[in-house]
């Protein structure tokens, strides 16, 4: 399934989250913890982040297998250099997209692709991480409804594409017998996880499942995200908790 959200759209998406990205880690200590990525202090996660954007402008340009980069050795730099580093890696992208053409076909790791994929696949990590810093440094993390949604979609669209367990082996363990597995937003429509016993297929609409995860879009994107647990402060689950349970622990990204 394609995103829903056009190349305008997911370009100044982009932009307003590597911008809030940006403003959470701003000043703030490099060693500080990153509870939600427990290995990483921030000026690793900093670097990450900027490190994909150029990585995945590369890819876009060259469109051919290129090594993974490791988050450890990134350079973003001094603090105070921070925020100019971000952007310019995230405009990077967005001009190795707009000038190689969004339609055009790329190298992607789930085989050839439209080269939009890998703004849409950023712009989903870039806001899971603006979460990531903005609950390390406490400061508050803002993300418009249609982002969210999208970055939910898209992970769907990943975990449910044919051979996506080469990547990620624990998805094979989500096939199923039929099992229904539901998120239910407030103001968008929600989403329906099919286990078949040959794949996950999901579908936008209605909401009725075995087990049905309840509350705002942007927090429903932090639970699916495994960031938040899915608990009455951030959500409401009716139904068989333990298939959600299992959703969760076999779903990372």
């Amino acid at each position: 399934m394609t995103s829903t959200l056009d190349t305008a759209r997911l370009v100044e998406g982009l932009r307003e989250q590597t911008g809030g990205f940006t403003r959470a880690v701003a000043g703030r200590d490099p060693d500080t913890r990153v509870p939600t990525c427990p290995e990483w202090p921030l000026r690793t996660l900093v670097g990450h982040v900027g490190q994909e954007h150029r990585w995945a402008a590369e890819l876009v340009r060259k469109s051919e297998q290129l090594p993974i980069p490791d988050p450890w050795q990134a350079d973003p730099g001094a603090p105070d250099e921070w925020a100019r580093w971000l952007r310019e890696g995230a405009e990077e992208l967005i001009r190795a997209i707009q000038e190689t053409g969004a339609d055009t076909e790329t190298h992607t790791f789930i085989g050839p692709r439209p080269a939009a994929f890998w703004l849409r696949r950023t712009l989903s990590d870039t806001c899971i991480h603006h979460y990531d810093a903005a609950f390390a440094t406490d400061t508050a993390f803002e993300i418009a409804d249609d982002l969210a949604a999208d970055v939910i979609s898209e992970s769907m669209d990943l975990l449910s594409t044919p051979g996506f367990e080469t990547a990620r082996p624990a998805v094979a363990g989500l096939r199923g017998r039929g099992e229904r597995i539901g998120f239910r937003p407030r103001s968008v429509e929600g989403w329906v996880i099919t286990r078949t016993p040959e794949a996950l297929r999901w579908e936008r609409g209605p909401v009725e499942a075995d087990v049905v995860v309840s509350g705002a879009v942007a927090d429903l994107m932090l639970v699916f995200s495994r960031r938040v647990p899915p608990e009455d402060d951030w959500a409401t689950v009716t139904g068989d908790r333990a298939l959600l349970d299992h959703w969760l622990a076999h779903t990372a990204l």
